[in-house]
């Protein structure tokens, strides 16, 4: 039994309609990063979003700690503004080496999907203050300076939450798509949604919304065996 008033929560086992769904592996093998098929005019529940928080925090967290931070933007005006960043962010990751629009996979149908996602990318860049939500993925603390060992184990408490978030809201027909492109205006991202200066790290963003449609299919990645490395690289 929980202490009261502590605040903690266990799994209620509510907000089951409208859910997909799934097998494990479907789930797992489906969960696109949703771009042109997000529905903008559609808006989401609150108690949906809060729902996919709830199972987002059953994944792993660094000393058990639950140092992951969600802060979720709904309101109008606050998403274009953190649209305008976003394309300032975008202009910026589109020249450099980096960018997606410059791998080339040497593969006719490996570049083919490239295109394709990159102009799925641009039209995210373009419309990201439609999405109806949008979530960002925070962890208390910073480690600007500090060995990578230490970035590394600040963003393991964050990131298996978010990918948790996302498998849920793939369970009640949202899409997202990760995406960390706004951090290349970090600064300018924080100021918007009002994150303490030098108190909290932004790890990841995405757009929440109702997909247009649920037929998505496994996407193309290597055969197992060209990126394993058996007892030793």
């Amino acid at each position: 039994m929980q202490p009261p008033g502590s605040g903690l929560t266990r799994p209620s086992g509510q907000a089951n309609v409208g859910r997909v769904t799934l097998s494990a592996e479907e789930l797992l093998t489906t969960t696109r990063s949703v771009r042109r098929r997000l529905d903008f005019s559609r808006p989401v529940p609150g108690e949906l979003l809060r729902e996919c928080v709830r199972v987002a925090l059953q994944a792993p967290s660094a000393s058990n700690r639950w140092s992951v931070q969600f802060v979720i933007v709904t309101e109008e005006g606050r998403r274009r503004e953190l649209g305008d960043a976003y394309r300032e962010a975008y202009a910026a990751y589109k020249d450099s080496r980096g960018y997606i629009g410059k791998v080339d996979k040497g593969d006719g149908a490996l570049n083919e999907q490239q295109r394709r996602t990159t102009a799925s990318a641009e039209h995210l860049a373009e419309n990201f203050h439609r999405a109806p939500a949008i979530v960002l993925a925070c962890s208390r603390g910073r480690v600007d300076g500090q060995p990578a060992f230490r970035a590394i184990n600040l963003a393991a408490s964050v990131h298996p939450a978010m990918w948790s978030f996302m498998l849920a809201a793939r369970l009640h027909g949202l899409g997202t798509c990760w995406t960390s492109v706004s951090l290349w205006n970090e600064a300018r991202t924080a100021e918007i949604v009002g994150i303490p200066d030098g108190e909290v790290t932004i790890c990841a963003i995405t757009p929440v919304a109702y997909t247009i449609g649920n037929g998505f299919r496994p996407a193309l990645r290597p055969d197992p065996e060209e990126v394993i490395h058996w007892e030793v690289w």
